[in-house]
């Protein structure tokens, strides 16, 4: 059981609720939930950092921009298998000795008897390609899969402006049109006040995951832009469970003067803080699979691609739903409404029972009546009865 101080932060009470439970260790009270972490009361903080988040995203996105790739800008990627003595500098090399200036890109997928080298740039024509290819097989003598110094162990694949353009727009439809279905359906779930905060949180999602991929370089493809469907999906989901515990604990609330509509709150994104991290960890290790065994030991790189941008918006997403989402309804149902009346109700009376009902004799006020030794029933010595005497006429 858990009460709150005067201050609104949260104080866990024994089981009878009749004083202070024992303290408990930190990994102890995370998961069972009711270690009151005041989340809401230092929502301020969690503000701040929100905030940081987003501006740095958004002059990241401004300034750097991001790393595109190829079916998206359109040019030439060029792949050629990897030895254990081949670096992407040298590669980097005979490719500028050949073409006269240097590549976008050149980066090693894979390991082992997989791994390869990519390079992209932009769109070469037929003697260019030629050039390039004649140049790396007489530097590297790459073999095919039947052991042999082929021409045909190095692949060239051209992707041209108008596809890259027809990608983009498409992905911008499909992520537009995602992103109303998904306000459509907070709003047909939440009532309005919960509507409003998740859609708040949904655009952190997608700015600071925007952010995070414009700052570290990572390159933007379209598997990237359907991982990143995915991990709003997986938001909303969290943001589901959070506030439908909120709704739990808040059923009621309003006609009782002992918790705020806050600390209810708060005591929902307690209990779900253990479920939120235990299901983000869940699904990040599978993504870790998928990065050490796809991309690592096989060299796929589109499920790089899509697992990268998976792994930073489980963890973006897990964020928000509990240190970003409940304060914001927080927030909002505290600014009007019942629910701020209830509140100011339910704090004037505990600043009452703090200050005490005894108030000190010449403080301004007169004395507290209390009961007198003498109120059991009994008359008090050499006093005159209570009762009306009868007159009696001799």
């Amino acid at each position: 059981m858990t009460n709150a101080h005067p201050t609104g932060d949260p104080v866990a009470l024994d089981k009878r609720g009749s004083g202070p439970a024992p303290r408990h260790s930190f990994l102890e009270r995370l998961y069972t939930g009711t270690g009151g972490f005041p989340i809401v009361s230092r929502r301020k903080l969690f503000y701040s950092l929100a905030a940081i988040f987003v501006l740095v995203s958004l002059l990241s996105i401004a300034v750097r921009g991001f790393t595109l790739g190829i079916d998206f800008t359109g040019g030439s990627r060029i792949q050629i298998p990897a030895t254990a003595e081949m670096t992407t500098q040298q590669v980097e090399d005979v490719y500028s000795d050949a073409i006269g200036h240097g590549p976008v890109s050149v980066q090693k997928v894979g390991a082992g008897a997989s791994a390869t080298i990519q390079v992209r740039s932009e769109t070469l024509d037929i003697e260019q390609i030629d050039a390039v290819t004649t140049a790396m097989l007489t530097e590297f003598e790459p073999k095919d899969a039947s052991g042999a110094v082929s021409r045909d162990a190095i692949s060239v694949a051209d992707i041209s402006e108008t596809w890259g353009g027809q990608i983009t727009q498409k992905a911008l439809i499909a992520l537009l049109v995602f992103v109303l279905a998904t306000m459509i359906y907070i709003a047909i779930r939440f009532e309005r006040d919960m509507s409003i905060a998740a859609i708040v949180s949904l655009f952190f999602n997608l700015i600071v995951t925007a952010g995070i991929y414009s700052l570290v370089g990572f390159e933007v493809t379209p598997a990237a832009v359907i991982g990143l469907l995915t991990i709003l999906g997986f938001a909303l989901y969290d943001n589901v469970v959070v506030f439908d515990k909120v709704e739990e604990n808040t059923r009621g609330v309003m006609h009782l003067n002992k918790r705020t509509y806050a600390e209810q709150a708060n005591l929902a994104a307690n209990q779900t803080l253990m479920r939120s991290i235990s299901t983000t960890i869940i699904g990040i290790l599978p993504i870790i699979g998928m990065l050490v065994i796809a991309v690592w030991l096989l060299g796929v790189g589109t499920l790089k691609d899509l697992a990268l941008v998976q792994m930073v918006g489980m963890i973006v997403g897990a964020y928000s739903s509990v240190f970003f989402a409940v304060p914001v309804l927080v927030s909002i149902k505290e600014r009007w409404g019942p629910v701020a009346a209830h509140t100011k109700k339910v704090l004037a009376k505990r600043a009452e029972g703090a200050s005490g009902a005894r108030v000190p004799v010449g403080a301004g006020a007169s004395a507290p009546r209390g009961p007198r030794p003498t109120d059991s029933g009994a008359p008090r010595p050499g006093s005159r009865p209570s009762g009306k005497r009868q007159k009696r006429r001799h």
